[in-house]
């Protein structure tokens, strides 16, 4: 049994976790995580791209990139710091296919 077709074309998740202020790790809410998250729901909608789905979600656990973004379902992760950051991830890979390899986060360490 194979299977199913994805919903979406593309899920973005972004990060919107908040953390203390004095933690160690900081936080993507302190970052701007949501302005970039609309802004990144503003561009998909002005751009009339279908089958693109942007959620909010709480910590992905790769804080000291914040924000930070997944796209799935390739599983690609993205670090933006900037709108012109979310507007080349959006150009980039949910319109041409492609990858922003200078805001793409290392691969997550291996699980001792």
């Amino acid at each position: 049994m194979s299977d199913p077709a994805p919903y979406f074309r593309h899920h973005v998740f972004c990060c919107s976790n908040q953390r203390p202020p004095d933690n160690p790790r900081g936080c993507c809410a302190s970052k701007d995580a949501q302005k970039l998250r609309n802004h990144m729901k503003a561009r998909i909608k002005a751009l009339k791209l279908e089958g693109i789905r942007i959620n909010d979600a709480g910590c992905l656990d790769r804080c000291e990139f914040g924000p930070t973004l997944v796209i799935y379902p390739e599983g690609i992760w993205y670090g933006c710091r900037t709108t012109a950051d979310i507007d080349e991830v959006v150009q980039t890979h949910l319109v041409e296919g492609g990858r922003v390899a200078r805001l793409m986060l290392p691969p997550a360490p291996d699980p001792a």
